[in-house]
């Protein structure tokens, strides 16, 4: 009998040790596949609906056929959790192109392999950085464009993403904030970005390339629900630079506070009170089980 946390691949489970994958799987080769990573809170799991949609919309223009109907790996996620004994976590669900060879053409990968994560609760940022808000720098690495391999599907392929992380590791910053060819700001290198201007929220429009975040269009209902207005438009560097707040969102990330800007204090340097508002709405939400789905 062992302690250790159970990987669900392709239908069985493996100690975490052991689980292991192909190297001929494709996912390795080429980033060939899709994920999702989810969050699970007092025994519910969050928006898990949505996040199954959102793989297989992720997997559709790719031509990847997931193996599985959405409730039956609906209830894979459920069972992994179950057999590992968590309430509270996070969730990595992956499928892959599968096994090929060393070729390019998808057609020799005869079917997908589906992968299963669960660990207990990610904490992406220290309790003192969501108080105090986090630092950022706007990397040179401009997001893929909407007509390459955009971030709207949420691929295996995250180079665009590390370097941009790389270069915020490098220069002693939290996170990194993209741009698009043009310049305006599209996301964080995982997480969805809002701007507080005069009482009103602002966020890049999913045309930017940005990801269609699950947490993204609950904040923005949230806020419709609290009065607060909600715009997405284009926005710029300067925009960001000058806002009275801003703050990421994301399964990740939840609702993280920025403090800087490349080197630039934005507001007063802390979080603000509407990020707070959001925020606290926020984790009630998070208890509601019309929020997702309970672990039973």
């Amino acid at each position: 009998m062992t302690n250790e946390l159970q990987i669900y691949i392709d239908g069985k489970y493996y100690p975490k040790s052991e689980a292991k994958v192909s190297v001929y799987d494709h996912g390795l080769l080429y980033g060939d596949g899709v994920f999702e990573g989810i969050r699970a809170y007092h025994g519910i799991v969050f928006k898990l609906k949505e996040h199954i949609d959102r793989l297989y919309r992720s997997a559709q223009p790719m031509f990847l056929e997931i193996p599985v109907t959405k409730e039956q790996l609906t209830q894979a996620v459920i069972e992994t959790l179950k057999k590992n004994n968590l309430k509270d976590a996070y969730i990595r669900l992956v499928v892959t192109r599968g096994v090929g060879d060393l070729g390019l053409d998808p057609r020799k990968c005869p079917k997908a392999t589906i992968i299963i994560i669960t660990e207990p609760r990610l904490q992406l940022h220290s309790p003192e950085k969501l108080e105090t808000g986090i630092s950022t720098l706007i990397t040179w690495v401009r997001r893929n464009s909407v007509d390459s391999a955009t971030h709207e599907m949420k691929s295996l392929n995250y180079l665009n993403s590390i370097l941009g992380k790389i270069e915020a590791n490098n220069a002693g910053m939290d996170e990194a904030l993209c741009l698009d060819k043009d310049g305006y700001l599209v996301e964080g290198v995982g997480e969805n970005i809002f701007l507080v201007r005069d009482g009103k929220l602002f966020t890049p429009t999913l045309a930017s390339g940005a990801l269609d975040g699950i947490t993204r269009a609950f904040l923005i209902k949230l806020a419709a629900k609290m009065g607060i207005e909600v715009i997405e438009r284009n926005i710029t560097p300067y925009e960001l630079f000058t806002a009275q707040e801003a703050f990421f969102t994301g399964t990740a990330a939840e609702v993280a506070p920025i403090r800087t800007v490349n080197k630039r204090v934005i507001g007063a340097g802390k979080r603000g009170p509407v990020t707070t508002k959001l925020l606290k709405v926020f984790q009630e939400a998070l208890k509601n089980p019309e929020n997702g789905i309970k672990i039973q």
